[in-house]
């Protein structure tokens, strides 16, 4: 019995490291990261419209560039909201 629980609290300790926050993982460039990973996928995006205009393009590269910057201007436009929602609930505390 005690041996399992010595086994238990090793177990513990080991996989505690995993639970806490890394710093090292968040750095103020990271905001900078996202900017230009959504600036390079509309880029992409406008690439292969400008190719499929002048019929070089694979229609399925088209739809799939589509797609992606899609889900990368309503991935935006949420983080938006939830910036401007939280900004809203700031001005409403009381001082």
């Amino acid at each position: 019995m005690d041996m399992n629980l010595i086994s238990a609290v090793q177990k513990y300790a080991a996989s505690k490291p995993a639970t806490q926050p890394d710093p090292k993982g968040v750095s103020e460039t990271s905001l900078g990261k996202v900017a230009i990973d959504f600036a390079q996928t509309l880029a992409n995006s406008e690439a292969a419209a400008k190719q499929a205009m002048i019929g070089d393009a694979d229609p399925h590269a088209l739809v799939q560039a589509l797609a992606q910057t899609e889900l990368a201007v309503e991935t935006a436009v949420t983080v938006r909201n939830k910036v401007v929602e939280a900004y809203q609930e700031i001005l409403r505390m009381p001082v």
